[in-house]
């Protein structure tokens, strides 16, 4: 498998990459896990690019990427199901990088070609089976007319068509010219194979971008350009809905290599945030040194605007203190306040998790030209199309006159789902008359991004005279995603319910209530890496220790009562009357709890869970279900003895149902393991006068070689491998942080209720 830059691909180019003057080129028109099919001859190319399958006549095959590749592998796992479908030999494909347009590159018809919310595999597993396939039975009709033998005679194996009874058989490329001249049959159903002869899905598979990647091959946003393209830097208020009050810029322009300083309007008052650009006043420059050094070079006075008053010092007591008075109910299962009264023991315990910000390690960065005909964009987006809306809407065209192709993205996380910086470049490209590329910092992207919500969790449990949980009532407070769209919004929605809380696993406990209280948005929060389900597993998980140990019992036996063996688990019978579940359907992917506690019980055991440990070692557990994955944690730590500790293992046991790259997930599950390691000891964002305070990893650390876990085991379990795809890039960081603090609770019997872990174990 070779990858193809987008960048030297044109719509007419593309029919050529390969090097041959003819190709089968397959096309698609779709409905939701349908397949409607037509072909087209490509003596002359055709103009429309609805492609997602080529074949040349020498036989090399071209699939098209339709999803960002981030690190997540996504690049290499769609395409395996396409080849291995059209029994391509994986050494002689290659890959176009589709741009941004729903219409012709979500085939699946429910993401609008976003790459985010781990659903790229599991929207697309069928679907691009079932083209794949419909691609190979038209090289077996092609071949059947060259042989004059009947189609169910031929087959497609390994890169040729075969003939059994004769034994003739020829390459892929030897039948384009003659399958470009069929149809494939009116109200054609491809016929899948089974997965007995799946060549290359749930086989490891070396990512194809990796070695580029690893070796400064790759490109990313910041490695191309455009004609007469000018590199700007943005000075952005410090505070969120700050404005330019004034500016001086006689001495950025002194700069060598600096072209022009604009400033980029403040949105209205009026005007919702959502992935707005916010304003600020930018210097253009010939290279991005001299830009940023011009922007040193500035001299501006700021009117902060209206959240000079949010300091998280304060804003976070708020928090705590809207929790503990609870909110409104989202899910009642019988009368938990009764069971207090009747409960043996009563268990209280509040947590908390401050904001966090993504640092992927590429910073956000875009090239727009807004003076061409469409609008060119090429950015290292996760959105193409929703970047497409906002950039459309700064400049007052229609959407249909901008065109947005998409570089490698470094790193992701949720961040680059915004497309503010798009929007910036898009302006200043329309103000400049030239092409404009866009470059945040590393102090832009930690101090002006959009940041996980911090998040406030009161939780109460009864427990009767044999120590079993007979009511769990539980109460969280964040500000939600929303205030971006309404400044107004005090609670949550149905999506940031469905992660993981409104879903809470506990469901063999007959009393539940869960509330949702009050928060005031401050700040711009937005999606990260496993989004809310991250602190909704870090209270739960937690709070299952703290009643373990209040009962005095086992916590996986505890965890595992609570969670209990049913294969189904129902909402709606305690009131919820929709539930939003990762956008899909529930007969699809159900609530399973047994898949949970069989997660939990395989990490327990593979971990060593319950054998003897050396003093001042542990092992600590937790299980979370995340885009409709069910993952379990073990991670075993080891004090120092001076209020530090290390982490030699950590286990986990992942069950993503059908899986397509066994390799690419137990890399998705190691970062996880890392990334979630940075969320439960170093990952903290404070806030003064409105202000964020850190700007770089010297103040918003993250792991490194040094306190990062020293040995990572992934178990993907095959228990329920015949269910539907689930997603994979998110699910691991939410049981980490848990699993880590519950070890450390039994290690040294210190109880960790708020994140970062910092110094709480010291003194």
């Amino acid at each position: 498998m070779k990858p193809n830059s987008f960048m030297n691909v044109s719509r007419r180019d593309f029919l050529k990459i390969g090097g041959g003057t003819t190709a089968l080129v397959i096309g698609t028109t779709f409905t939701p896990l349908s397949f409607v099919g037509h072909v087209r001859a490509a003596e002359t190319p055709p103009i429309d690019p609805n492609l997602f399958v080529k074949i040349d006549v020498d036989g090399l095959v071209t699939l098209t990427s339709i999803r960002v590749e981030m690190g997540q592998g996504v690049r290499t796992g769609i395409p395996m199901i396409l080849a291995d479908e059209l029994e391509a030999d994986w050494d002689k494909v290659t890959l176009w990088q589709a741009p941004g347009d729903p219409d012709k590159y979500d085939p699946a018809g429910k993401d609008g070609q976003n790459t985010d919310g781990s659903r790229s595999t599991r929207h697309h597993f069928t679907v691009m089976r079932e083209i794949g396939a419909a691609a190979r039975h038209l090289l077996e009709m092609a071949a059947a007319e060259k042989w004059g033998v009947a189609v169910e005679e031929v087959s497609a194996k390994e890169h040729r068509l075969h003939h059994a009874a004769s034994g003739r058989s020829l390459g892929f490329g030897d039948v384009v010219e003659t399958a470009a001249g069929l149809s494939l049959p009116e109200g054609f159903k491809p016929t899948l194979k089974p997965a007995s002869e799946w060549r290359y899905i749930g086989k490891d598979m070396t990512t194809i971008d990796g070695f580029d990647m690893s070796t400064g091959g790759a490109d990313y946003g910041g490695d191309y350009s455009m004609p007469d393209m000018l590199i700007a830097v943005v000075a952005r208020p410090p505070v969120y809905r700050g404005k330019v009050k004034s500016y001086n810029d006689t001495e950025a322009l002194k700069v060598k290599g600096v072209k022009q300083v604009i400033e980029i309007p403040a949105l209205a008052d009026d005007k919702p945030a959502e992935f707005r650009a916010l304003g600020g006043v930018a210097v253009l420059a010939s290279n991005t040194w001299s830009a940023i050094q011009g922007r040193k070079a500035l001299e501006i006075e700021w009117d902060d605007g209206p959240f000079t008053s949010h300091e998280t010092a304060s804003y976070d007591d708020k928090l705590k203190a809207s929790a503990k008075g609870g909110g409104m109910s989202i899910r009642n299962r019988g009368d938990a306040d009764v069971e207090f009264g009747n409960a043996a023991q009563v268990v209280e315990a509040d947590y908390f998790v401050p904001y966090f910000i993504h640092t992927p390690m590429e910073p956000p960065v875009a090239i727009v030209d807004a003076n061409s005909t469409p609008v060119q964009i090429i950015a290292a987006t996760q959105a193409p199309n929703e970047t497409r809306q906002y950039v459309a809407e700064a400049l007052g065209i229609d959407k249909a006159n901008v065109e947005c192709r998409i570089s490698l993205l470094g790193g992701g996380f949720g961040r680059k789902s915004k497309p503010d910086y798009v929007c910036e470049a898009a302006i200043l490209s329309k103000a400049a008359g030239v092409p404009v590329r866009v470059q945040w910092t590393r102090e832009d992207d930690i101090q002006n991004g959009f940041y996980h919500s911090a998040s406030a969790h009161c939780l109460k449990g009864a427990l009767d005279d044999d120590g079993k949980v007979t009511a769990i009532k539980y109460c969280g407070a964040w500000p939600s995603i929303v205030g971006l769209w309404n400044p107004a919004a005090k609670t949550g929605f149905g999506i940031e319910y469905g992660l993981g809380l409104i879903d809470m696993p506990y469901n063999e406990v007959p009393n539940i209530r869960i509330e949702n209280a009050e928060a005031d948005i401050m700040i711009r929060v937005g999606w990260y890496r496993a989004v809310n389900n991250i602190q909704h597993a870090f209270a739960m998980n937690s709070f299952a220790y703290e009643l373990a140990a209040a009962a005095k019992r086992d916590p996986l036996d505890m965890l595992l009562e609570m969670i209990g063996e049913s294969d189904e688990m129902d909402l709606g019978k305690d009131g919820v009357e929709e539930y939003w579940n990762y956008g899909d359907s529930t007969d699809i992917w159900p609530i399973m709890p047994n898949r949970l506690s069989n997660a939990l019980r395989r990490v327990a055991e593979i971990s060593g869970y319950g054998e003897q440990m050396p003093e001042g070692e542990a092992i600590g557990l937790a299980v979370h279900r995340a885009f409709h994955s069910y993952v379990a944690a073990a991670v075993r730590v080891r004090l120092d003895g001076n209020g530090g500790y290390s982490i030699p293992r950590v286990d986990m046991a992942v069950d993503c149902g059908r899986y397509v790259n066994p390799e690419g997930i137990r890399k998705q599950i190691e970062g996880a393991v890392v990334y979630g390691n940075t969320v439960a000891t170093q990952g903290k964002i404070t806030t003064t006068a409105g202000a964020v305070d850190q700007s770089n990893f010297h103040d918003y650390p993250v792991t490194r070689m040094n306190n990062a876990p020293m040995d990572v085991q992934v178990h993907i379990l095959e228990d329920f491998v015949d269910l539907p795809p689930c997603g994979i890039g998110e699910p691991g960081v939410p049981p980490v942080a848990p699993a880590l603090t519950n070890a450390l609770f039994v290690a040294s019997g210190k109880r960790i209720r708020e994140l970062p872990i910092g110094d709480q174990l010291k003194g």
